[in-house]
């Protein structure tokens, strides 16, 4: 399995507007009992769709989008990492707002999808961008901390640990140790109560 290293997202974006959005909202709990994450994606945001006609995730002119732009403490509430893997299984692969929950970036950095935090003006102008032009496309660059949308560059932040995780391709464990398995087998055969292991 090959590291993958992300430095840059681009396509169009979502606005998804509103403070404190939490993860019951994200993915309502009757749609957790599967085992896996599979499928989740058809029921995200499902209540917040059903109750308003024009929710952003039920515009077809936002489908395709790959950037989510959302307000502040976005997926605060519960810790449930369904909330990102059906955002990211709908197709988005980096979220940028004003802020967001510990652990719901926690558990997107896992997945290998950025949070990037920016001024709430700059999220605003973005979001009304987006409406006015679902088509109009981003450019995220984990490199430089900036997003560009036209002819426009407005700056991004994000903690110094996850970025790097994402440029250097660490943030995903899994291929990490696949990547060095022999590594992993030699010192699984050393250990006392994991020998016969293989």
């Amino acid at each position: 399995m090959p590291i993958d290293r992300i430095a840059a997202v681009e396509g169009t974006a979502i606005p998804l507007r509103g403070g404190n959005i939490d993860t019951d909202r994200i993915i309502p709990a009757r749609f957790l009992r599967a085992i896996t994450f599979e499928g989740l994606e058809r029921h995200l945001f499902e209540d917040d769709r059903a109750q308003a006609g024009d929710h952003p995730f039920a515009n077809p002119a936002h489908a395709g989008a790959t950037i989510l732009l959302v307000n502040a403490n976005f997926g605060c509430g519960s810790s449930r990492e369904h909330a990102p893997q059906a955002i990211r299984r709908w197709g988005i692969r980096a979220v940028v707002g004003e802020s967001f929950s510990e652990i719901f970036f926690g558990n997107s950095v896992a997945l290998g999808m950025p949070c990037l935090t920016a001024a709430r003006a700059v999220i605003e102008e973005l979001m009304q961008q987006a409406e006015r032009d679902p088509r109009r496309e981003l450019r995220l660059s984990l490199d430089a901390l900036h997003v560009v949308s036209g002819d426009r560059s407005f700056a991004l932040t994000m903690p110094a640990a996850a970025r790097q995780s994402f440029l250097d391709g660490t943030w995903d464990a899994t291929a990490l140790l696949l990547d060095k398995y022999d590594e992993v087998e030699s010192v699984a055969r050393r250990l006392p109560y994991l020998r016969g292991w293989s």
